[in-house]
């Protein structure tokens, strides 16, 4: 099994799948370096991917977007993966996980007014939700909003925010009630231009550092009560039953970031020379890729079968749990063995297998830590 051509996808998605690889061999591959250099990806990237067609597929016509199944969103979210770089990009935000919330629990008014807009990439979007006090406990943030009038006071700090630098909005989780903890928790479209929303630095990772991840504070932010998504105390429980489809883009994201890391390092070991023979003609190099094609191809099959039913809306909790859990770790174990057959030159940073390797990292972290998902799948015991 290999990325394209899977039965989950028809030749409408592969069709789809050709052009966005197209797109980012040509607007992201080329320029990756530079990117990683200015620490952020300029909105103008974001601008092509918008009139290519590539952003916010799911979206519906009548809030001017293709109207698209999910599947194409994966597809895209694969093929960014697949990309030289792609681990940087932020598109996942926007079109994967802010765009269902505002579809799924956005007002009328929300909807009409900023789905077009990030569609085109006119707006950009971040979702709020990680604190320096808070990561995995979402119950435990302390951002509060205060109803005061027609309006919202929001006071409090974000961190690890991705697409920070760039965004146009920010999609936050605040106390609405503190006293009744996760039931307190309101969703909340604050804009960047608001007075009292500062972004603070972009942050210096190990990784992805063509990535926009930044702090945000907010000090007496006005906002009003009109920004609010879904009802107030509703919050928690959006994020509960959104978090399995951004869990299961991750995982796609992961996957393709593994077995281009495998394709990679096929190609090299097939040419490289020791000993009077090539890499691939050892007994230890073959034993080792044999295991990693036959990791990866268990990884495709269960995230195929996970990609039907979040496309059907029938994915659980759990199952998004475990689709990150595997293809997450199962990328770290690739990627690290992978770079292994290239000696030094993997530890160059000239060579797209060591970006590979500390893009990889962070996978095991957002979107909720290896360990929270084993939490959340032992619960179903």
């Amino acid at each position: 099994m290999t990325i394209e051509n899977r039965a989950v996808y028809s030749s409408d998605h592969e069709l789809f799948r050709t052009n966005a690889r197209r797109f980012f061999r040509e607007e992201l591959e080329p320029n990756i370096d530079q990117w990683e250099k200015d620490e952020i990806m300029p909105r103008s990237f974001w601008e092509k991917a918008g009139a290519n067609g590539f952003l916010c597929c799911g979206v519906p016509e009548e809030y001017g977007g293709p109207g698209a199944d999910f599947l194409y969103n994966m597809i895209f979210s694969e093929e960014t993966g697949y990309a030289i770089g792609g681990a940087s990009v932020g598109f996942s935000v926007q079109a994967d996980i802010v765009a269902y919330y505002l579809l799924h629990a956005g007002t009328e008014e929300q909807k009409k007014y900023w789905l077009p807009r990030m569609v085109t990439a006119e707006s950009i979007a971040s979702i709020g939700l990680t604190e320096p006090g808070c990561g995995s406990d979402l119950k435990a943030m302390r951002t509060t909003a205060v109803r005061d009038g027609d309006e919202y006071v929001i006071n409090g700090q974000k961190t690890f925010i991705t697409n920070g630098q760039n965004c146009d909005f920010c999609l936050l989780a605040c106390s609405t009630d503190p006293s009744k903890g996760a039931k307190g928790i309101s969703l909340i479209i604050v804009e960047a231009d608001r007075p009292g929303f500062e972004k603070g630095r972009n942050l210096d990772k190990i990784g992805q550092k063509a990535a926009d991840t930044s702090e945000l504070f907010f000090q007496d932010v006005r906002v009003p009560v009109t920004n609010l998504v879904g009802n107030e105390g509703e919050g928690f429980a959006i994020m509960m039953r959104e978090l399995p489809r951004e869990r299961i883009t991750i995982a796609c994201r992961a996957q393709a970031e593994a077995q281009r890391a495998f394709d990679l390092t096929t190609e090299y070991v097939k040419e490289r020379k020791a000993f009077g023979q090539t890499l691939l003609d050892f007994q230890n190099t073959q034993f080792t890729l044999a295991d990693l094609k036959t990791d990866l191809t268990v990884g495709w099959a269960f995230l195929d079968q996970c990609l039907v039913k979040a496309n059907e809306g029938t994915l659980t909790p759990e199952e998004g749990a475990m689709a990150k859990l595997w293809t997450t770790e199962n990328e770290g174990r690739v990627v690290d063995k992978c770079l292994q057959f290239f000696g030094g030159y993997g530890y160059m940073k000239e060579y797209p297998i060591s970006r590979a390797f500390v893009d990889a990292r962070v996978r095991r972290i957002y979107g909720g830590a290896s360990e929270i998902m084993k939490l959340l799948i032992a619960r179903t015991l």
